[in-house]
């Protein structure tokens, strides 16, 4: 990472405050990414569904390596605010080559997954937490969100999600996203990794993503399907001839 782009990390990293939430109203190409940045959002983060549906392809590693690094370095030559990538478990790359790649895109954090996105099988903790250790020896600087999806493909379980949310920060995450965690547990789960930042999903609440004591709030694929959707009515509405 370049002096300049480690300057960027650091300045995302000092982002993620508990209590004083990073929104992150998540971006699939560089129109989008530059409304974002244009209106005064610190930091555009890339959203792999969106990306994905953007592209013509399916989420869950369906898109290519190429094509998703690609995507990501137009968003990151739109703005001059960090870019954080979701780039789902790596599309099937060593983790050097992953942080090798967010580097030539100039994406300075991004979000890892704990299953296997060919299968929704959760993979091994042991398994992640040393594929988490070697992208963080790879890049000291990267600021790594460390997704825990025990709540979409495991069991659900509280506890789990708070054991391999500890064995993540430990591993060099910098932040954890137990994605779908009950909005009622947030607040238990903050606590229970020690106080130590957690990304949710955006929820209006209440009670707020600053009251529940999170560092970070994603929109996900949400802002893009809003937007289909909302295009869909208006061609719908010219095509009937309103």
């Amino acid at each position: 990472m370049s002096r300049a782009d480690a300057s960027a990390a650091r300045a995302l990293r000092a982002l993620h405050v508990p209590g004083d939430p990073l929104v992150l109203p998540n971006v699939w190409d560089a129109a989008s990414a530059r409304v974002v940045a244009d209106v005064g959002h610190p930091v555009v983060a890339t959203a792999s569904a969106a990306v994905s549906a953007a592209l013509g392809y399916p989420d869950g590693h369906g898109m290519p390596a190429d094509e998703a690094f690609a995507a990501v370095r137009r968003v990151a030559s739109a703005v001059d605010v960090p870019v954080t990538a979701d780039v789902e478990r790596g599309y099937g790359l060593s983790p050097a080559r992953i942080v090798e790649r967010l580097a030539e895109a100039g994406a300075v954090g991004c979000n890892l997954e704990d299953s296997d996105p060919a299968t929704n099988a959760m993979v091994d903790v042991a398994e992640q937490v040393d594929f988490l250790a070697a992208v963080r020896a790879a890049d000291p600087d990267l600021v790594i969100n460390a997704r825990v999806d025990v709540h979409i493909h495991g069991d659900g379980s509280f506890d789990e999600s708070v054991r391999r949310a500890l064995a993540y920060f430990e591993a060099g995450a910098d932040c954890v996203f137990p994605i779908a965690l009950p909005a009622a547990d947030v607040a238990r789960f903050v606590r229970a990794v020690g106080g130590r930042p957690v990304n949710v999903g955006h929820d209006p609440g209440p009670p707020t993503a600053s009251e529940l004591g999170v560092a970070r709030v994603s929109f996900g694929p949400r802002l893009h399907r809003q937007l289909m959707a909302q295009l869909k009515t208006v061609v719908t509405d010219l095509r009937a001839g309103t």
